[in-house]
């Protein structure tokens, strides 16, 4: 709904313009104020002044700040408004006695959506709000459209996030979810750091993109007129930095991968990637469940589960392991000689009414994603993967066709990935030259090989562990949000026109 049903959008927009000639007339022109003295926020005074009893004031004190002003209430001589800042809302009341006609006059100028400076002295009001007693106030910038009252229905979902800037002005859940990410971030670096790592930025652009299974986004470089590739993931750069001796690096970065999108991807994305020299698989899975356990804790006021949908999950720690074969057997009754031999993993897919898969590998995805995938509601470590789905991680001791190697699940999510990293540079060629060849089968999602970071292998790689995780799908789970564009400022949009 629109402040006035009864005008059309157009209509609207010419009654703005000329509140914004009129402003121009009276006070000056608002777009061309520079700064405001912003002495304080919404959510600081409702602290400071929390303790004031109904009719008490604060006179001698005063405050200003500036917001957007989404709402204002006119009663003769005095008007009641709502200020919104970053952090809340705050009530402002304007008295014509005090500011005389004319100052009192702009008011009928300023509408919802208005960004406005502020200033004056602290009190409860008759109906217990605290409220500003405003003696000053300067009009900083005029919206020209008007905004909707809310977001709501289907119809508004593609509008939402195409324009989420208005989305962010209307929606308090969305901001407040908008600022959670970023502290999370902040959190998850603070705790990272403290356990000695050091943060490294490597190359978006590539000749090679590696690191991972999926189509990569191709550009053209002109300044060396060749074909580069937008990364898919930062690891082998990343493992070529633990060649060098850095020991202990990690990347909070962009990732591009030329996928679908749904509810759990959107093709730029966030990882982060962490990797340790002299740690197998078994310390990051200490590390990983640490550090998801530590900011459960940052979020939910140091308790040990969160509401996700219509579920609370615990995150108590130990957190549950699964092995990947075993795990598929006890759901679905696949035996191991089928799920490791092409033939078998093909007749599974056939059996489970799936597509053909090209590949033995892909085979086994959509198996895994299947029948094991749906019962990984509580967080899960699924251990002990295939090799053959595995190229960049070590052979498990004893037996050469799994690796040490987990994913952690919950809500259904993948959250991580992490292995105890492959560090014999003539077993990581073997398997590069079996990706060639899957490759040649049709599976456009094996990545071509890098051999240059076999070489980087060859002059000496420490035991390392490593280990990915998905920033927004973390953020989904920490906030509760059931989309990943909820989490994602401006995800991908089909273009318009």
């Amino acid at each position: 709904m629109h402040e006035d049903l009864g005008k059309t959008e157009a209509a609207l927009i010419a009654a703005r313009r000329e509140s914004l000639a009129a402003l121009r007339s009276t006070c000056g022109d608002p777009f061309a104020q520079t700064r405001y003295a912003v002495e304080t926020t919404a959510k600081e005074l409702h602290a400071s002044y929390g303790v004031l009893d109904v009719g008490q004031s604060a006179q001698s004190e005063r405050w200003s700040l500036a917001g957007r002003l989404m709402s204002k209430r006119t009663m003769g001589k005095t008007i009641f408004a709502d200020v919104h800042d970053r952090t809340g809302r705050l009530q402002v009341y304007i008295r014509k006695d005090e500011l005389g006609d004319e100052r009192f006059a702009v008011w009928d100028h300023l509408e919802r959506g208005d960004v406005v400076g502020v200033t004056g002295y602290m009190f409860r009001s008759k109906k217990g709000d605290l409220t500003l007693h405003l003696v000053d106030f300067a009009p900083l910038a005029k919206a020209l459209y008007p905004l909707p009252d809310k977001w709501h229905g289907l119809q508004d979902v593609e509008k939402r996030y195409r324009q989420r800037y208005v989305d962010l002005i209307v929606n308090d859940d969305v901001r407040d979810a908008m600022i959670a990410r970023s502290r999370i971030i902040s959190e998850m670096r603070r705790f990272i750091d403290a356990n000695g790592f050091f943060e490294v930025e490597t190359p978006t652009l590539l000749h090679v993109a590696g690191g991972a299974s999926a189509r990569p986004f191709l550009t053209h470089v002109n300044a060396l007129d060749q074909q580069m590739q937008l990364r898919i993931a930062t690891e082998l750069n990343l493992k070529r930095l633990i060649v060098g001796g850095l020991e202990r690096v990690y990347e909070i970065g962009r990732i591009f991968r030329n996928e679908g999108i749904d509810t759990t991807h959107n093709p730029e994305f966030t990882m982060l990637e962490l990797y340790a020299a002299f740690w197998d698989v078994h310390d990051m899975m200490d590390f990983n469940e640490a550090l998801i356990h530590h900011l459960v804790g940052a979020v939910s006021g140091e308790r040990e589960e969160l509401r996700v949908g219509e579920r609370t999950i615990s995150f108590k720690r130990p957190f549950a392991r699964v092995a990947y074969l075993d795990g598929i057997a006890r759901h679905g009754g696949y035996t191991r000689e089928q799920l490791l031999s092409p033939g078998g993993a093909a007749a599974i897919v056939a059996e489970l009414g799936l597509p053909p898969s090209p590949t033995h590998g892909h085979a086994l995805d959509k198996i895994f994603e299947h029948v094991l995938e749906p019962h990984l509601i509580e967080p899960t470590f699924v251990v002990d993967y295939p090799t053959l789905i595995s190229p960049l991680a070590k052979r498990k001791a004893g037996d050469p066709e799994l690796v040490d190697r987990y994913e952690l699940f919950c809500a259904n999510m993948e959250i991580s990935n992490a292995f105890t990293e492959l560090n014999d540079p003539d077993d990581q060629r073997e398997r590069f030259e079996q990706q060639v060849r899957e490759r040649a089968k049709g599976d456009e999602e094996i990545p071509e090989p890098d051999w240059d970071f076999v070489r980087a292998l060859e002059y000496g790689m420490p035991p390392t562990a490593g280990i990915g995780i998905g920033v927004d799908r973390l953020v989904m789970l920490l906030t509760g949000k059931q989309s990943i564009r909820d989490v994602i400022l401006f995800p991908l949009q089909r273009q318009h026109g």
